[in-house]
């Protein structure tokens, strides 16, 4: 149960980690991305404004002279040194610009290679009229940037090499990654201290609930016999006694309550032998030795039992399992038929037992299994079971490494358990 609790803290606090670390992530990957996007964008709009073909005598547009601090620029207003225009700016000046510009009819009129041999002015126009074949303005085509711009006369595609800005892109990935991901390595280390004292307080209050379970329960047990015997010879001095009666019925519960607490004990903690045992001799054991108190209540079982499933266990505990699923089923059935089934499924062993009943309400199933719960909101004991036999069920279960669980469906209360072979 606890190993289960801790589990569920470690993927609580990997899980939060992990959510925060794609998040972050996420929102650094995502405004890089859009202000190296805008400012790309920008760039390469000012070069095409900045762009004039050579063959209408007018060489490209050189930069405008700066404006001193306290001049005044086009706009009226004062321009500082710290803010310069676009093109004098160090990342403009530093880019690579390519340019291809065409005729209306086609024919290339100006190639401009940046002055770098990345690209040869074919391989330039070949991706500048695969932008003109497609509908978009501006985009990428690998590692370029485009912009298409109609002029009167021609028309240009104005490209920016993008290179640099994705190497470092992938260079703070890739950063990010081996970084955060080392640090959730050793988060998933701490994570694993902290559920670890978490859970120890409650680990230790457990057991000792338990211990006190089992130490009480045996101290109970000489009282309960020393007062059974006195009742019974005292019953044959005075003959029958309404208050003797009443006293040796009331001994009588504790007793089988105290033998369930005893058994609810060792199941969860006594350390028992393990060997390899019948299943399938063990259920048909059980259900034949019911078959007397289920003809008792008018009901009969329906087995449906493989042979020959070979489980490692521990004999009685597996025998009283069985038990309490059975005597389970003959007290709640509506009907007439309790169904037993035993199959080998895959690497386990599957026992389902099942009977008519009201459905269960899905609140109450999460409890059934818990120590002293009854579905019934009135506790009545008269029938001398205490809310104990479902957790002994689970307790066996646990101790062999298997699972047990309730469904309700079509009218029919289903208990599986699920061991492995």
């Amino acid at each position: 149960m606890f190993k289960s609790s801790r589990i569920k803290i470690i993927v609580s606090i990997m899980g939060s980690l992990l959510v925060l670390f794609a998040v972050t992530l996420g929102l650094i990957l995502f405004a890089s991305y859009r202000d190296i996007n805008s400012g790309n964008s920008e760039m390469l709009e000012r070069y095409s404004d900045l762009f004039r073909l050579d063959s209408q005598g007018e060489p490209p547009q050189a930069p405008p002279e700066p404006i001193s601090d306290g001049q005044q620029g086009p706009s009226g207003q004062k321009q500082k040194k710290d803010n310069p225009p676009l093109e004098e700016r160090s990342d403009y000046r530093l880019s690579t610009f390519y340019a291809v510009a065409f005729s209306r009819d086609g024919e290339v009129l100006q190639v401009e290679d940046g002055e770098k041999d990345v690209y040869t002015e074919e391989e330039l126009v070949d991706i500048a009229n695969d932008v003109l074949s497609g509908d978009r303005q501006s985009g990428r085509k690998g590692n370029l940037v485009y912009l298409v711009s109609r002029r009167p006369g021609y028309t240009l595609v104005a490209m920016l090499d993008n290179t640099m800005a994705e190497s470092s892109m992938d260079m703070l990935v890739r950063n990010f990654l081996i970084v955060g991901g080392s640090a959730l390595v050793v988060l998933f280390f701490i994570s694993l201290f902290i559920s670890k004292l978490i859970i120890r307080p409650l680990a230790e209050n457990d057991r000792k609930q338990k211990q006190f379970i089992s130490d009480a329960s045996h101290e109970l047990k000489t009282p309960i016999s020393v007062v059974g015997a006195n009742a019974e010879m005292l019953s044959r001095e005075i003959g029958k006694n309404e208050w003797l009666s009443n006293i040796m019925y009331e001994n009588e519960r504790m007793g089988t309550l105290v033998k369930q607490l005893l058994d609810l004990s060792r199941a969860e903690n006594a350390e028992v032998p393990m060997e390899q045992v019948d299943l399938s001799n063990i259920v048909a054991g059980d259900a034949l030795a019911f078959e007397s108190l289920a003809f008792e209540n008018g009901k009969s079982f329906v087995s449906d039992i493989e042979e020959n499933i070979r489980i490692t266990g521990n004999r009685v505990q597996l025998e009283q399992m069985v038990s309490v699923l059975l005597d389970n089923a003959i007290r709640h059935s509506t009907g007439r038929e309790i169904s037993i089934s035993l199959r080998r499924h895959s690497h386990a062993a599957v026992l389902s037992v099942a009977n008519d009943g009201e459905e269960i309400p899905a609140e109450k199933q999460k409890h059934l299994f818990d120590r002293f719960y009854r579905v019934d909101e009135v506790r009545n004991s008269d029938d001398n079971h205490y809310g104990l036999g479902l957790s002994i069920a689970r307790a066996v279960t646990d101790r062999h490494k298997g699972s047990i669980g309730v469904s309700c469906q079509d009218g029919k209360v289903v208990f599986t358990v699920t061991l492995p072979v």
